[in-house]
């Protein structure tokens, strides 16, 4: 199994297959030592027997009761008993419970596998054809070389029984600790799982923005510093202390920045008004001025036309921070966007204005002045930043169960891809294809992005050379 795939396994998992593989290991070692040492002994029995059966062929003559090739009553089953004789002749018989005499002829074969043994008294391992592995001694005689086999079938059926009772038992304690040690150890990693789900709530908080009540905290019983997971609970603790801190202090920084804005936006529109109204005064007195006083006098009306929309943009984006509430009525997008597109012609003559609107009315709940400004924003961009001759197609269509979904589509240039994360920022602006020619603030897709998502809407762009699409979707009643 490779490595990048044991990575992927729970930490309950990998101490649950350490644990079976231990015990498997464990267990293993301490059957095959005990089948060895049980083989070992067993064969020491046989060669006890193999040792007392050679001590009483000693002796004894070539024939007769005593014959050392004669297998006497009582001897294990397939006991060997045979005689080479000094002339290489081998004669022997095998304890066969079967045969007529209780005893039966060995094979030349098996003859031949018997003469081979060495005559020097050692026990030792020979396969008999036919009739599988013996433990065999070939001691002299002064009738020939007596040998004598006692087969290893009982050892070796002991020895298997043995292992499956070994596998068995085996398998069993494996299942078995795989059942215990699922739940010792899953009791065990029952706090880190509750760290786990205090840090999984924290992340799922929206902690980019506004108010942040960072109240989640590990439970005092795991964050006992005398245990590594306590240890865990513990630290987390203290970072999110730090984190709600931190927190805290950027929300107070942006209440009092929102407040400020507020205030000097409030507080600039009245002396806006008062220039520009003495500008256009002044330029349209009685007392004829100078051409390049005249000049500059609607100069300072434009910017301060300007400045005033700026402000107003501003005031109105510190509003939607501060969370006021929106006027909530029933607004009906179709006549909306006919009022919208037929503005933006008016505003825009060189460009190309489509409308493509849903045979029946589509009604959603919010507030009329602030969609309408978002669909004039929308409209305004496309006109300030694309050439003359663009067509501007705007869609609405039902979505949601009630929901509305209005599409701006250009053919103008595109906007560069690294700036698409970027056009609903406050004072983004373009590149080159979208300049500031017609002397935008850099606020109304800002301005978009903050009325949709005071509705509860989302607001989406996508880009490329000769297509731009912003859609707007939003909720219906709920």
């Amino acid at each position: 199994m490779s490595s990048s795939r044991r990575s992927s396994w729970s930490l309950r998992a990998r101490l649950l297959a350490a644990v079976i593989a231990l015990l498997a290991v464990v267990g293993l070692t301490i059957g095959v030592a005990t089948t060895f040492a049980v083989r070992d002994y067993l064969i020491q029995q046989v060669d006890a027997q193999v040792q007392e059966e050679a001590r009483r062929d000693v002796g004894f003559h070539m024939r007769g009761p005593g014959d050392p090739g004669t297998v006497r009553p009582g001897q294990p089953k397939d006991t060997v008993r045979a005689v080479v004789r000094p002339g290489g002749a081998v004669s022997g018989e095998r304890a066969d419970p079967y045969a007529d005499r209780g005893r039966s002829d060995i094979t030349a074969e098996q003859g031949r596998a018997l003469a081979s043994v060495p005559v020097d008294g050692t026990i030792r391992t020979t396969e008999l054809p036919g009739l599988g592995g013996y433990r065999v001694v070939a001691v002299k005689t002064p009738d020939g070389d007596s040998i004598t086999a006692i087969p290893l079938g009982s050892v070796n059926d002991t020895v298997l029984r043995l292992v499956a009772i070994e596998v068995a038992v085996v398998g069993a304690g494996v299942l078995l600790a795989m059942s215990v040690g699922a739940f010792i150890i899953g009791r065990a990693l029952r706090p880190l799982r509750r760290v786990a789900a205090t840090a999984g709530r924290v992340a799922e908080l929206p902690l980019d923005r506004g108010e942040v009540a960072l109240s989640v905290r590990v439970p005092e019983a795991d964050t006992d510093p005398r245990t590594e997971v306590g240890q865990v609970g513990a630290a987390l603790n203290r970072m999110l202390g730090h984190v709600a801190a931190a927190l805290s202090a950027r929300q107070a920084s942006e209440t009092r920045v929102r407040q400020f804005v507020a205030d000097a936006s409030h507080e600039l529109r009245t002396p806006l008004a008062a220039i520009r109204g003495y500008a256009e005064v002044t330029r349209r007195g009685r007392d004829e001025v100078p051409p390049d006083v005249a000049h500059a006098l609607r100069r300072v009306e434009s910017e301060s036309a300007r400045m005033t929309t700026l402000v107003d943009d501003l005031l109105l984006l510190a509003r939607l921070d501060s969370g006021r509430p929106l006027e909530t009525e029933p607004v009906d997008l179709s006549r909306l966007l006919v009022d919208a597109v037929s503005d933006a012609h008016v505003a825009g003559p060189e460009h190309r204005w489509r409308l493509d609107l849903p045979e029946e009315a589509v009604t959603v709940p919010g507030d009329a002045a602030r969609l309408h400004q978002v669909v004039g924003n929308l409209l305004a961009n496309a006109r300030t930043h694309t050439p003359p001759g663009t067509e501007v197609t705007v869609t609405l269509r039902p979505w949601d169960g009630g929901g509305a979904q209005v599409s701006v589509l250009d053919t103008g240039p595109g906007i560069a891809p690294e700036l698409q994360d970027d056009v609903f920022e406050r004072f983004a602006r373009g590149d080159t294809s979208r300049s500031r020619a017609a002397g935008s603030t850099g606020l109304g897709l800002a301005i978009v992005a903050a009325v949709v998502d005071a509705h509860g809407g989302s607001v989406e762009v996508e880009s490329g050379p000769g297509r731009t699409e912003f859609v707007v979707r939003l909720p219906g009643s709920q």
